[in-house]
């Protein structure tokens, strides 16, 4: 079943963190709108680009989506951490953003080992003259090392479910298009707008507040099961009990019918002397003595 405040909540993680992609991915991007001989609009090349970004997106958390499944195999002790990592990841995200702590850029210079691999491959396609070649492009620029994209991974690695992290990723993708589709057609102007510091901080706050929410999701969630673990534990063990008492009740009375079978003389004379003996006696304890008499006659 599809859950669509995570899916709303990525892709305005999407669209508010953006800002990030204008660095990142605003070059290319910019480069893609600019006049190619023979071609008269960049639209078509701006859109196979992020289409083939988003589609790479999509892919990683596909990825990410088949390890958390595999992870939580217990939804109490598997998904509560990996969304504790979501919250925390998005909060450093929001720090970044805010220019108050460049911890992720040791998280993308990691990454970069990656791309290495695919980055002369990306060369290989330009100039950019054709459609194709943009989707082409915006496929292999999607594992370009960005905080953001490692943030939403981390994200969609919590939903513990490889569909759901797959669609929470394409969210995501699609929440950064509106800005990197306008910094191609007007790069200069949007970096100016994005590079405010109220800008960049209203973004930064509303990034901070989805990786609280977050992290209250996934500590509430938490405890909620651990409770709810604790009372079906004590339900169990109580049911457990009543069935061994009863079971323990009903089966008592065996032996003394066998005493009945095997010395119905013996056992009705030592039942009438108990009896005459030891009136007050409840019957449990009647029946004990009973047996006792039983046995020593």
């Amino acid at each position: 079943m599809v859950d669509w405040s995570y899916l709303g909540a990525a892709l305005a993680i999407g669209f508010f963190g953006s800002s990030h992609c204008i660095g990142m991915c605003g070059g290319i991007s910019g480069a893609l709108g600019l006049a190619v001989p023979g071609q008269r609009t960049a639209w078509p090349r701006l859109l196979g680009y992020s289409t083939g970004r988003v589609a790479s997106y999509t892919l990683m958390g596909l990825l990410v989506g088949t390890l958390g499944a595999y992870l939580a195999t217990d939804i109490a002790t598997g998904l509560a951490p990996l969304r504790v990592l979501a919250g925390l990841m998005l909060i450093a995200m929001a720090l970044y953003l805010a220019d108050w702590w460049r911890g992720l850029v040791w998280l993308e210079r990691g990454g970069s080992l990656l791309w290495k691999l695919v980055q002369p491959l990306s060369r290989q396609l330009l100039p950019v003259n054709s459609t194709p070649q943009a989707v082409a492009l915006g496929a292999l620029w999607g594992w370009l090392p960005c905080g953001l994209v490692y943030s939403a991974l981390a994200f969609a690695l919590a939903q513990g479910n490889s569909y759901q992290a797959a669609l929470a990723m394409l969210a995501f993708g699609l929440g950064t298009v509106p800005a990197v589709m306008a910094t191609g057609v007007a790069a200069a102007r949007l970096r100016t707008l994005v590079q405010k510091s109220g800008v960049r901080l209203a973004m930064a706050l509303l990034v901070l507040l989805f990786g609280l929410w977050t992290l209250w999701g996934a500590l509430g969630h938490g405890h909620g099961a651990h409770a709810s673990g604790h009372e079906a534990g004590h339900e169990t063990g109580h049911g457990s009990h009543q069935h061994m008492h009863h079971g323990t009740h009903s089966e008592s009375p065996e032996p003394e019918a066998h005493s009945h079978e095997a010395q119905p003389g013996e056992h009705h004379h030592g039942h009438s002397s108990s009896t005459h003996d030891a009136p007050d006696i409840g019957s449990s304890g009647g029946e004990s003595e009973n047996t006792g008499s039983a046995t020593g006659d």
